[in-house]
Order: C-alpha cells, then structure tokens, then sequence
C-alpha cells in the first residue's frame, strides 16, 4: 500500500440555530491518500487480492486515528471512498465494504451497525459528504447526519481517497421524534 499522505479534520460545532451546544458537537473525519493499487492495469476480474492487501491495513491504521482525533466516545460513524478518473468506483467499493476494513473502525467505536459510506469517482478537490448513524442502533434519526470533506489535491486520477469519520454525538439541537412515534 501506498500512502501519498493523511489527513485529519475535526469540527466543533459551539452554536446552532441561534443557541448554544454545550459541551461542543465534535466530530473527526481521517483520510488516507492512496495509490489505487489497480491502476494502469485496466479492467482487473478479481479484486480480492488487492483488497486482501490493502483494506486490513487501511482499516488499522485509519480507526485508532479517527478515535483519538475525536477525543471521546463514537457515538456515530461513517466511511468514504472518492476514486479517481483514473479507476473504477468498484476499486473504492472493494476496499471499504469489507469487514477486513470496516470491523476495525467497529471495534474501536464499540459499534454493532453497518458504517453508512460514500463512494464515487472524482477528480481532485471534489467535496464530498460523509453519511454518519449511530453505532449501535442505525434508527436513532439524531445521529442521521454528514460531514462535508474536500482533500484539494486529491485523488489524482490513480489515486483513492479513503476516509472514516466519527461523531461525538447526534445534530446539535436535534428535536426529531423518535421512529417509534410513526409505528
């Protein structure tokens, strides 16, 4: 695997709709810049050994990170992965929706849920939006939420930009009734 570089984003929301969030709405988003490890091969049948490569170790080297970027419990979380030009969005697919990658993040986050993604091919400097649910209970509607990324200079056209993000909590000032009340 081939790193170009990491980066982490926190964000800590202090207002919302006019009111205080006491204590702050944080939440941390992780990105690895990588070498998509299919490019310039064209069209690759099987996938499976490259994602058996590179999703453990992505996995482990993004979950702690984003944990401790957060500086307390995950109470939501979700995972990106924007290709570039270059590959195929399958290639990102591959590398996120494996339990090889996303178990780490689940277990670092004491989570039970599947981890909400994005994923779609993009060039460099493309905003995108990382969906975000609770960890143990996936219709808990104050923990729905994004997160808005942008890496400027990538993903160059044979790169991935593969990402985690965890919450602290749900929106700030959510007052949506619970699901419960449409059954």
């Amino acid at each position: 695997m081939n790193i170009r570089k990491i980066i982490t984003f926190t964000e800590d929301i202090h207002t919302e709709g006019g009111r205080p969030v006491d204590p702050p709405a944080r939440t941390a988003v992780v990105v690895a810049v990588i070498e998509n490890p299919w490019a310039g091969q064209g069209y690759v049948a099987d996938l499976l050994p490259g994602i058996d490569e590179v999703a453990p170790k992505l996995g482990e080297l993004l979950a702690p990170r984003v944990v401790e970027a957060l500086g307390a419990p995950v109470e939501a979380y979700g995972k990106a992965a924007i290709v570039g030009l270059d590959g195929e969005v399958e290639h990102g697919s591959g590398l996120i929706h494996t339990l090889k990658f996303g178990d780490h993040f689940r277990q670092a986050a004491q989570a039970t849920t599947l981890l909400p993604a994005v994923e779609k091919r993009a060039a460099a400097g493309t905003v995108f939006d990382i969906p975000l649910k609770h960890v143990t209970d996936a219709t808990i509607r104050s923990h729905h939420q994004s997160i808005e990324v942008r890496v400027p200079d990538g993903p160059r056209a044979d790169e991935i930009v593969i990402g985690l993000a965890a919450a602290a909590q749900g929106r700030p000032q959510a007052r949506l009734a619970p699901l419960s009340t449409e059954q």
